[in-house]
């Protein structure tokens, strides 16, 4: 099976340059055709002299060319749109005694730890289970 040569940079650079050769010569059309559409003011340019009337002018004008169509454009590149997050909800710590079942024996402020171990030991005195004091973040309400 035969693989398709890619075209080399001469062969490119060529295309290139006949491209655009192709969109002046389109340019330099329509420009002619707009001067001469243009009619000229009173008093200015020519005078006609055929008997006939218009039909002499549609021989003067050159036969209009079918425009070819223009190079497609690229698009400019759009940064696609980012939604902005979320902003988490503000937190506050506080200290939590937890039992054994890790189920919330009693909440400290955050400043109060000395409290909450001291809740704590009276808690392991008092019972024969397992208790322990963890640091926990929860939304401010």
């Amino acid at each position: 099976m035969a693989r398709k040569r890619t075209l080399d940079l001469k062969t490119l650079r060529a295309q290139a340059d006949a491209a655009e050769a192709r969109e002046k010569e389109d340019v330099e059309e329509t420009e002619e055709e707009e001067e001469s559409d243009e009619e000229p003011a009173d008093g200015e340019g020519e005078v006609e002299t055929s008997d006939e009337g218009g039909d002499d002018d549609d021989e003067d004008k050159p036969k209009a060319k079918p425009k070819k169509k223009a190079a497609v454009k690229k698009k400019a590149t759009t940064t696609k749109r980012t939604r902005a997050p979320k902003e988490p909800p503000r937190m506050k710590a506080i200290w939590v005694v937890f039992d054994n079942g890790s189920k919330r024996v009693k909440e400290f402020a955050y400043p109060n730890k000395a409290d909450a171990e001291a809740f704590l030991a009276e808690k392991i005195e008092e019972k024969k289970g397992t208790f322990y004091i963890t640091l926990v973040k929860e939304p401010l309400t």
